[in-house]
């Protein structure tokens, strides 16, 4: 079989909700992939922030073949030792808290949305405050919160009370809130919006208003989770705690799993039996993966090395941004970096992938680059080679 046939399979019968790009990708290991006809390429935005560890981390891989022959699925309505330990592991490396674990990042921001709504309901509190350019996922609600049109366009009547402001703009974040104010829902770093950050000022005057007014502080850490920015949760950059954490993508680092994050301070009893479930939500398949990234993550040292390689792929781009004009702006924390260009960055990411190297461009003009949190400086150095040479080949210097 060829690329081209698995193209005419997708065209009779996959509904086309995705741009395809004509690589059938049948092989992963570390930041390394190979399509169907034997191409290797460097994956620097491994299955969008999905591949934390990069493809096929040993640790991942034995723990997925263990548990796989124990037990795939249980209800929900049995005890489940990996999820119990799962849970654990979030809340000791995070905050005091409950979780409720789902299958993606858009089910957990779901989760967080219908939490906020029972905790306000008897105050008659329900509305929902996001930032313009973010991104939650692409359930009804989950695009309501999402901050850009382009996601909510053909979906009307969107459910109500859901209201959005610019980033770091507290004075319009402030003009707001109104008495049926529940929830604040925040991306620290906007991943689809063009890696824009949260500035630390706006989010320590936002956990302030929030707690003056009971408001919950939902922060959205599905692409910024478990290492990515150089801390196991970017919260954790900011010196503050959320009320409420969604966390999905690197956290099974190539499985399905989701998970919402409660503080003690606001669980209470909001969720009770029968509130909210998951058919699939933490599964001992994809809990004992999940386990694994932990343990991952601290034996191999990875959030020192995202500090280190994060630090090295910004010098890189700083170098190539001086070397072409139509490179604005270089931006980001640990291994979560945009680079936004004066120019469509569409033809740049796609010679870079015919060279070899794959990343992603976002909002027209904003290339994401989000490597494995333990790639190496030999790889980084490798990518930027080709990167350097896509624009080259691509725009004007």
């Amino acid at each position: 079989m060829k690329t081209r046939n698995v193209e005419e399979l997708y065209k009779e019968y996959i509904l086309p909700t995705y741009r395809q790009i004509p690589v059938c990708l049948v092989k992963g290991k570390g930041s390394r992939v190979w399509d169907l006809e034997g191409k290797e390429y460097l994956d620097f935005f491994p299955g969008w922030g999905v591949s934390g560890l990069g493809h096929c981390h040993p640790a991942v891989v034995s723990a997925l073949k263990d548990q796989s022959r124990r037990m795939l699925h249980i209800s929900n309505n049995y005890l489940n030792v990996k999820q119990a330990r799962l849970a654990e592991e979030i809340v000791k490396n995070s905050f005091p808290g409950k979780v409720f674990f789902a299958n993606s990042g858009a089910e957990a921001n779901e989760a967080a949305i219908k939490f906020a709504r029972k905790f306000g309901h008897a105050e008659g509190r329900f509305e929902i405050i996001s930032m313009t350019n973010s991104f939650h996922g692409r359930t009804l609600a989950a695009i309501t919160a999402t901050g850009q049109p382009k996601y909510q366009a053909g979906f009307d009547p969107l459910p109500a009370g859901f209201h959005h402001v610019p980033l770091n703009d507290f004075d319009a974040l402030l003009a707001r809130v109104n008495a049926k104010t529940v929830a604040v829902m925040l991306e620290l770093i906007q991943g689809e919006g063009g890696i824009n950050i949260a500035g630390a000022d706006f989010v320590r005057k936002l956990r302030k208003l929030c707690d003056e007014k009971r408001i919950l502080l939902i922060v959205d850490e599905v692409q910024t989770g478990l290492g990515r920015t150089g801390r196991i949760f970017d919260y954790q950059t900011y010196g503050i705690e959320p009320d409420l954490m969604t966390l999905a993508k690197s956290l099974g680092s190539g499985v399905p799993i989701g998970a919402l994050v409660v503080s003690n301070r606001v669980a209470g009893d909001v969720f009770t039996p029968g509130t909210h479930a998951s058919t699939y939500g933490g599964n001992p398949l994809v809990c004992a993966a999940a386990l694994a990234v932990f343990k991952t993550i601290r034996k191999e040292r990875l959030l020192r090395n995202v500090e280190v390689m994060g630090a090295k792929l910004r010098d890189k781009l700083e170098a190539l941004k001086a070397k072409y004009p139509c490179i604005q702006e270089v931006r980001g924390r640990g291994l979560m970096i945009g680079v936004e260009l004066s120019v469509p960055g569409g033809p740049v990411a796609d010679r870079a992938r015919e060279l070899g190297l794959l990343i992603n461009c976002t909002q027209d003009r904003v290339l994401r680059i989000m490597p494995a949190i333990n790639v190496t400086s030999t790889l980084i150095q490798k990518a930027m080679r080709i990167l350097d040479r896509a624009f080259a080949e691509t725009v004007k210097s």
